[in-house]
Parts: C-alpha cells; structure tokens; sequence
C-alpha cells in the first residue's frame, strides 16, 4: 500500500495483513537505520514512536519522509489537545497519519479529524487508559477517526505483568468497522495472530525491534527476525468477528 492510499484505508480494501514497525528511539540516525532494516525485512509501515518525536521532533519527520519517500509514516503524537496545529505540523512534515488520544476531549478529536480531511492524512484514535475499550474505540470511530488503537500501555503493563490488548480485542473488533491495530508488548506469536482476531495492521516494535528500557536498537540479528515475523504477518488469514456490540 503507498503512502497516498493510506488515507482511504476501510476494512473492505485491507485485504491483506500490513506490518508497522515502531521506531520508539531517540535519535533520527538509529531511526533511519532501523527503518533500512525494517523495510528490507518486509515491513509496511514506518512508525515515528512517540520518544522519536519527543527527541527530534519534526526533523525526524522529515529525515525519514526524505529517506523513504513511498513509504505511509505513522507519527505517534498522543495528541490530547491543539489536534488541528500539531496535526497541520506533521503533515506539513510528511506524515501520511498521526494518532489522537480517546481520552482528548471530543473537540480535539474532532480537529484532529478536520485535520485529517484538510491535509490528506490518516487519523488514528488511542483507546489508552480507557475503562472501557469497546465503547471508547466506538466513540472515536463516531468522531471521525479512520482507525482505532487498541492500546495497553508501557507503564501499565510494567506495573501489572501479564496484561495485554489481546484480552479484549475481539470486542474491539466488533463494537467498530473501521481498521483495528493492537498494541502493547505482544509476543510474536500474539501479534501473527492479530489479523485472525479483525486487527490486521500488526505492529513491531518493544521487545522485538525495540529495546523497551533503553529505548535503542534491539541486539541480535534484527533482519532476520522481522524478516520471519513479516513473512508470518503476511501470510495470515484476517477474520473479523460477528458484531454483537451494545453500547452501555
């Protein structure tokens, strides 16, 4: 899928399973060089992880947009307010999509979305810290947002081992009709099985491509293993549920 599709993403033409990794780093040199190897493994999409944008802000914007110029750039802002201007800014940057927190205020949401319309971009909605995750990923949908993250987060999943967004997916799925993506520490295993759960656009990043303490390059043979988790990703079959949601 090219950069210019990805704005018009639905579920009916994702028809096959796309691999986003997550460039959670600190400095545009080991971005681009971990992006080299994501793409020569058979990833989809670059993401620029949230400390990526708080270490270099726009520059790595541009450096990868520069670098990998047919490739959709994922900016993982966590907007929670100002959604028109920091959105106006990345794209202007490059950024083919930017992701808004659902616990934003609707109206940030919202400009976010009008965003999105203006400057051809992708918005993407963050259930993080919801309470209640189908309903949460069911109003961003009802607010504009072309897709919802369904998202367990760094620090909760460090206070409560064993949590994950694999839980709850498949109400997730089910209470929306927009493209799903699951995210936080899923083993490979679980993010391969993504796809059969309804949530097709599998991210890697923490532990596999991604030091999650550091924050840096992982050690070991980085291209060979994203090159087994694309090539497993790709070949999955996506399955949606039946949608049997009631709001509350």
């Amino acid at each position: 899928m090219t950069a210019s599709a990805i704005r018009s993403l639905t579920r009916e033409n994702l028809t096959r399973p796309l691999v986003q990794v997550s460039l959670d780093l600190t400095s545009t040199a080991d971005a681009l060089s971990t992006a080299e190897i994501a793409m020569s493994a058979g990833a989809d999409w670059i993401e620029v992880g949230t400390p990526l944008v708080l270490a270099e802000g726009l520059h790595g914007v541009r450096a990868l947009r520069a670098a990998f110029p047919g490739v959709p750039l994922i900016v993982d802002l966590k907007t929670m307010d100002g959604g028109y201007m920091e959105a106006e800014m990345m794209a202007g940057a490059g950024a083919d999509a930017v992701i808004v927190m659902g616990r934003a205020h609707d109206a940030t949401i919202e400009r976010v979305c009008e965003a999105g319309k203006d400057f051809g971009i992708l918005v993407m909605g963050d259930d993080l810290g919801a309470v209640d995750a189908p309903a949460e990923c069911a109003r961003l949908e009802q607010l504009g947002v072309g897709m919802v993250i369904h998202h367990t987060g760094f620090d909760h999943r460090g206070k409560h081992p064993g949590l994950s967004p694999m839980t709850d997916l498949s109400a997730v799925v089910a209470a929306t009709t927009v493209p799903v993506q699951a995210v936080g520490g899923l083993s490979m295993e679980q993010a391969v099985q993504c796809p059969t759960l309804g949530a097709p656009v599998v991210v890697f990043g923490a532990p596999l491509a991604i030091d999650g303490d550091s924050f840096t390059v992982a050690s070991g043979d980085l291209l060979r293993v994203l090159t087994e988790a694309c090539k497993n990703v790709h070949e999955a079959e996506i399955r949606y549920p039946e949608s049997n949601y009631v709001p509350a």
